[in-house]
């Protein structure tokens, strides 16, 4: 099956680069076109949700500061245009899925630290959008061995 539309789902660490780069030679060989997501999660799911404290500001920072990194992103990867890349807020796997809806993705492409045993094989996002996604998706491994 040949993919035409690929979601990149990145968290914004050095190993993103890693995962644009599979995505762009993806895309190559393929031909077909991609869309790069981040979300940001609410500082409360972080913390739980019982924090006494107001942290608007920053959630702010946070958002600002991601936004800064997909615009750094979008310049040094040719295959990342500005109307391509999205910055959501909210729970990653809904956040992801709907906007591989939205764009009509068939494929989600996503980074995964390799450890041990399947809990560990897969990241705690990684493994949960596996649930109901909406197409296939692709484990880019990010464990410490050499890519090629």
């Amino acid at each position: 099956m040949a993919y035409s539309h690929i979601l990149i789902a990145i968290d914004l660490t050095e190993d993103c680069h890693r995962v644009l780069e599979r995505a762009h030679k993806l895309c190559q060989a393929l031909s077909c076109q991609a869309t790069l997501v981040h979300v940001v999660e609410p500082l409360t799911m972080a913390f739980g949700g019982d924090v006494p404290m107001d942290l608007s500001l920053l959630q702010d920072q946070q958002t600002e500061q991601a936004q800064s990194k997909l615009n750094i992103l979008a310049e040094q990867h040719a295959l990342l245009k500005e109307n391509n890349c999205h910055l959501r807020y909210g729970q990653p796997r809904q956040e992801i899925h709907l906007l591989a809806k939205e764009s009509n993705c068939d494929l989600i492409l996503v980074g995964s630290h390799g450890r041990h045993g399947l809990a560990l094989l897969l990241g705690s996002t990684t493994k949960d959008l596996l649930s109901g996604a909406p197409c296939d998706i692709l484990a880019v491994d990010l464990s410490e061995h050499d890519d090629d």
